[in-house]
């Protein structure tokens, strides 16, 4: 089967599809690919694999063609007002400011886990101590300048991707009596850092779980690394 003659179809698809999503979709020159990172496929045929995109990128004839490997369509949730609609909006808003931040926290608590996996008592004690002066040097003043309702939203984020609440995090990593302040001092700000992330139990996290996999689908976040491990589970 010679690639060139699906040429016609994909080009009306991805030029269908880049017509309508110009804004979200980059798109890389070949002129500007080393020739080490081009592959060739089952026809041989070069493209280049771009990660961000989950999309392979030919040139033929002199026009770029994209191979997406899935789009995901996804509905917006069920609005029951207008104010509800509002609120959807006003969550995506607060995703998109606190996302980088979600971002960074993730790798570094999970750089923290994998270098002290293997360390013990006070060596472990200590290394996470350093680690945790560093991180309040970096990100406290970020954290701080959240509002009530960026701070939920990161909360939730984290649940999702560990599987665990902002609480244990915090009791796991500077112990019971440090997590419990901490979470008075969210409750005072109206952040609850024990409760779980569940879209089918809160609204707020349909919203949520909307706005990430629609984000992503447009390319506006990209994907942190383990995000399609999650499934939302009704209990």
């Amino acid at each position: 089967m010679n690639f060139n003659k699906l040429f016609p179809i994909l080009f009306l698809f991805v030029g269908i599809f880049c017509f309508s999503q110009q804004d979200t979709l980059e798109l890389k020159s070949f002129d500007d690919i080393p020739k080490s990172k081009l592959k060739k496929d089952e026809f041989g045929n070069e493209y280049y694999y771009d990660e961000a995109q989950k999309a392979k990128i030919y040139t033929i004839n002199g026009e770029q063609v994209i191979v997406l490997d899935e789009l995901v369509l996804r509905a917006n949730p069920h609005f029951n007002n207008q104010l509800d609609r509002n609120f959807y909006f006003f969550l995506n808003k607060k995703l998109n400011r606190v996302y980088p931040l979600f971002v960074h926290a993730l790798q570094q608590y999970r750089d923290i886990q994998s270098e002290s996996a293997n360390m013990k008592g006070s060596e472990k004690t200590k290394y996470i101590k350093n680690r945790q002066n560093i991180l309040a040097g970096e990100y406290e003043k970020q954290l701080r300048e959240l509002t009530t309702s960026e701070g939920q939203v990161f909360a939730k984020l984290m649940n999702r991707a560990t599987g665990k609440t902002v609480f244990e995090i915090i009791k796991e990593l500077r112990g019971g009596w440090s997590a419990f302040w901490w979470n008075v001092k969210g409750n005072i700000a109206d952040v609850s850092l024990k409760t779980p992330y569940d879209p089918h139990k809160y609204r707020e996290d349909l919203f949520i779980e909307s706005l990430l996999q629609s984000n992503w689908n447009l390319g506006y976040l990209q994907p942190y690394p383990g995000a399609d491990s999650f499934k939302v589970k009704k209990k």
